[in-house]
């Protein structure tokens, strides 16, 4: 798990930047992430925390609402463009056998499984994709394996 860290992203290319207010990012990684999509050339737009999916909470059955880390639209290497809605997780919060044993990971890895189907749901409606980001995608070194 990154170092936990909070504060406001000062945008370098306001012009790219399509949510509302500053955005603020929960950890190194998002930050990272930030400074990727504000200067990269290839990303043509970015939001933080800007889409809300609603989702069914089965510990509380009722709906709550879950919002993605980013909205990026991109331009590939073929010039086609791309939109994508991404949540930053460590890995060990993505894959059931690499959960904890503490009845509090297993909570909340069935809790993200309701929210990423909602916003599986979500995107593939809007024709757009919705892809989970961990550690092992941002900052692999050599030949990447593909889930």
């Amino acid at each position: 798990m990154p170092r936990y860290s909070k504060d406001r992203y000062t945008i370098k290319n306001p012009e790219k930047y399509i949510g509302t207010g500053q955005p603020i990012y929960r950890s190194s990684w998002e930050l990272a992430a930030m400074r990727t999509f504000d200067e990269n050339p290839a990303i043509l737009k970015w939001a933080s925390e800007s889409i809300k999916i609603p989702y069914l909470n089965p510990f509380k059955q009722q709906y709550s609402v879950y919002v993605p880390d980013f909205l990026i639209v991109y331009m590939d290497a073929q010039g086609k463009q791309h939109t994508e809605l991404i949540e930053i997780k460590p890995a060990k919060h993505t894959f059931k056998e690499q959960t904890g044993k503490h009845i509090n990971d297993k909570i909340q890895f069935a809790l993200n499984q309701c929210k990423w189907a909602a916003a599986r749901a979500w995107a593939n409606n809007k024709g757009i994709t919705f892809r989970i980001i961990t550690e092992g995608d941002m900052f692999h070194t050599g030949s990447r394996k593909r889930r």
